[in-house]
């Protein structure tokens, strides 16, 4: 697979786009019993890691967040628009950056954690993709639960 078919035009599963289409700023902010995190904490925690990969692709060397909590950023439901907005472009921009750069070559400078010290470019975009795709499977859990699913253009249905 392409960089853009793992991030952006998915084939194991349905798209990011299509995942959060039709989701209200009411639905995208409600918390569903006994469930962690509403999905717009889950997009804004898949775009802050985005965010965070973006700028260690362009060489900046963003510290890792020193607290799991700093990467759950709070959601208000005004907020809701511009965060799936900021997730679709952060797409782009990521594949933008990996695609910059020979997928075997490794990113620099290092990053500091121990099982990210020897990535490459790939190894960002699949890292990207796995966590995008376990994060989204959660949203489409999550809108189920909410009756808001399928999305109006539709889902997988086996």
């Amino acid at each position: 697979m392409n960089v853009r078919h793992l991030l952006i035009d998915t084939h194991p599963h349905l798209t990011p786009v299509a995942t959060l289409a039709e989701l209200s700023p009411a639905d995208a902010v409600r918390r569903v019993p006994h469930a962690h995190h509403s999905i717009a904490e889950i997009v804004a925690h898949m775009t802050y890691w985005q965010a965070w990969f973006i700028a260690r692709c362009k060489g900046q060397a963003e510290p890792m967040a020193s607290t799991a909590a700093i990467g759950w950023p709070t959601v208000r439901q005004d907020d809701w628009p511009a965060l799936a907005g900021r997730f679709v472009a952060g797409l782009g921009l990521l594949e933008v950056a990996v695609s910059s750069h020979s997928l075997e070559t490794l990113v620099t400078p290092t990053i500091e954690a121990p099982m990210m010290a020897a990535y490459s470019y790939r190894d960002v975009c699949e890292h990207v993709a796995l966590h995008n795709a376990h994060h989204l499977g959660q949203v489409v859990l999550l809108r189920q639960m909410m009756d808001a699913w399928p999305p109006p253009a539709g889902s997988y249905t086996w």
